[in-house]
């Protein structure tokens, strides 16, 4: 199946696996909206693609379903649904300092968000539309610090797998990622993100760490399959070997 000419939505479409994709799928022809809660950023994101005539740009917080309708009332329909959000600001620490407010906000954007999606999204999609969400190899590989995106990457997983079900023929997927150079690591190492990445490159048996087109090429594979459905696409470089 070709994206050309599909209606495609993205949220984090601002930055990240997201912009990647919104790049693959605008080259593409495709007709795409990138949403997310800053509109900074998806201006920016904009901007970075060139202000291109098939691009729109749509702030909504995921976690809000008043907001998710309005979305889909602007849009009308569609033929995909991706989500690469994640808010896991404050989420990477040991229980004894693990904030709930934290840990709420990543079961809101990585679990309520998707279930959101389907509920509001699903009856805009077209019969050979498909759902795309992000989970990660935390999930498979948890470490300390990490129980929280643990948790909440394998329940988006199991929700893939009961959405695709249910929503059947409408095809729902996940990709797990492993690490991937993105701004999130920011997030998680700090000024150390660079000596951190590195160390996980040398253990891959791919001999370095993902690329936002590594994951973007994975999503617009799940996209243009249409007989894969309730699968979690695993693109971590042997991560879950070493």
């Amino acid at each position: 199946m070709s994206i050309s000419n599909q209606k495609i939505l993205i949220v984090g479409g601002g930055s990240g696996m997201g912009l990647a994709l919104a790049r693959r799928c605008v080259e593409a022809s495709a007709t795409v909206t990138i949403a997310g809660r800053g509109e900074q950023r998806l201006q920016q994101a904009r901007e970075a693609l060139g202000n291109p005539t098939n691009l729109d740009v749509s702030v909504v917080d995921i976690a809000r379903e008043d907001q998710v309708a309005d979305l889909f009332a602007r849009i009308g329909g569609l033929d995909h649904i991706v989500s690469t959000a994640a808010d896991i600001q404050g989420a990477y620490r040991l229980l004894p300092e693990l904030d709930l407010k934290a840990a709420q906000r990543v079961v809101e954007s990585k679990v309520y968000g998707p279930l959101l999606l389907a509920k509001h999204g699903a009856p805009r999609l077209a019969g050979a539309g498909s759902m795309s969400f992000v989970s990660g190899i935390a999930a498979y590989r948890p470490a300390a610090r990490g129980s929280v995106v643990a948790a909440v990457n394998a329940a988006l997983e199991g929700l893939v797998r009961a959405l695709a079900v249910e929503l059947a023929p409408i095809r729902v997927n996940a990709v797990s990622p492993g690490w991937v150079d993105t701004e999130i690591w920011a997030q998680v190492a700090g000024d150390r993100k660079a000596e951190t990445l590195a160390a996980m490159a040398e253990r891959l048996p791919v001999g370095r760490v993902g690329r936002p087109d590594d994951i973007a090429d994975a999503i617009v594979f799940l996209i243009g399959n249409g007989f894969t459905t309730g699968t979690t696409l695993h693109v971590e470089g042997g991560h879950r070997l070493v």
